[in-house]
C-alpha cells in the first residue's frame, strides 16, 4: 500500500486502527516472547546462577535466526512490500521486540490516539520514561497523524517540551494532530498524558512533504 492509499479522516470511520495488528503467526508469537525476555532480563536477580545457561540458550537462538536470515538488502525489500503501515517499526511494530507496541486509532476530529504502558526497558530517570523514548514515541505518532490528516512527510524539526516526568507502569495516552499545511511544510502537534490526564510531554513538529523511496 503506497502512501496515497493510507486511511485518512476523510475516507475512513472514527476509531479506524492505523497500526498493524498482532496476528496469530509464528513471527508474532516469537517477537512477543523476545519482548518478554528483554523485560525479564532487567527484572531478574543479577546473581541468578542460571544466567550462564540463559546466555548459551539465547546465543543458540540467535545463531538459528541468523542462519535463516537473508541478505539485508533482500530483507529490506520484503519489509517494505505489502501493507503501508509497517509491522517492523520500533513504536508500533508487532514484529519488533523493542516496540511497546503502541496501537493507534484515527479519530473523527482528525487526531490520532493510543494508550500504552511503558515498562523497565524504556526507563530513564528512576520510575520514568526516558526523554529520548518520549520524543521517539511522539515523532512516530505525529507521522501517523499526518497520514490520517491526508498529507504525510519527513520529520524536519521537533520542538519537544518536558512538563513533568512521564511515569512507567501506568497507562499513557499519546495523541497527535495535523494542524496546518503550507505548501510542502506540514505542522503537527501532540502530547503524552499520564493516567491522571496531566500533560507530561508536548511537541510541535515540522514535517516536509518528501519521502525516501521504498526498496524495490
Amino acid at each position: 500500500m503506497e502512501s496515497g492509499d493510507h486511511p485518512t479522516a476523510a475516507t475512513h470511520p472514527h476509531r479506524t486502527v492505523l497500526t498493524s495488528a498482532p496476528q496469530d503467526a509464528p513471527v508474532d508469537r516469537a517477537t512477543a516472547a523476545a519482548r518478554r525476555v528483554i523485560d525479564a532480563m532487567l527484572r531478574t536477580d543479577r546473581g541468578n546462577a542460571n544466567l550462564d545457561r540463559v546466555a548459551e540458550e539465547l546465543n543458540s537462538i540467535a545463531d538459528h535466526l541468523e542462519e535463516h536470515a537473508p541478505e539485508v538488502a533482500e530483507r529490506m525489500i520484503d519489509m517494505w512490500s505489502g501493507e503501508g503501515v509497517t509491522r517492523h517499526d520500533p513504536i508500533t511494530g508487532p514484529e519488533n521486540a523493542i516496540a511497546p507496541p503502541l496501537v493507534l486509532e484515527g479519530l473523527e476530529d482528525g487526531s490520532v490516539q493510543g494508550v500504552v504502558t511503558m515498562t523497565l526497558p524504556y526507563q530513564g530517570p528512576p520510575g520514568c520514561v526516558h526523554g529520548g523514548v518520549s520524543a521517539m514515541l511522539l515523532d512516530h505518532v505525529l507521522g501517523v497523524a499526518n497520514a490520517w490528516g491526508g498529507k504525510a512527510g519527513m520529520t524536519a524539526q521537533l520542538n519537544t517540551r518536558y512538563h513533568k516526568p512521564t511515569p512507567l507502569f501506568e497507562p499513557l495516552t499519546i495523541t497527535g494532530r495535523q494542524i496546518s499545511v503550507d505548501g510542502r511544510k506540514i505542522h503537527t502537534v501532540g502530547d503524552i498524558k499520564n493516567a491522571a490526564g496531566e500533560v507530561c510531554v508536548s511537541v510541535e513538529g515540522l514535517f516536509i512533504d518528501a519521502g525516501v523511496p521504498r526498496p524495490r
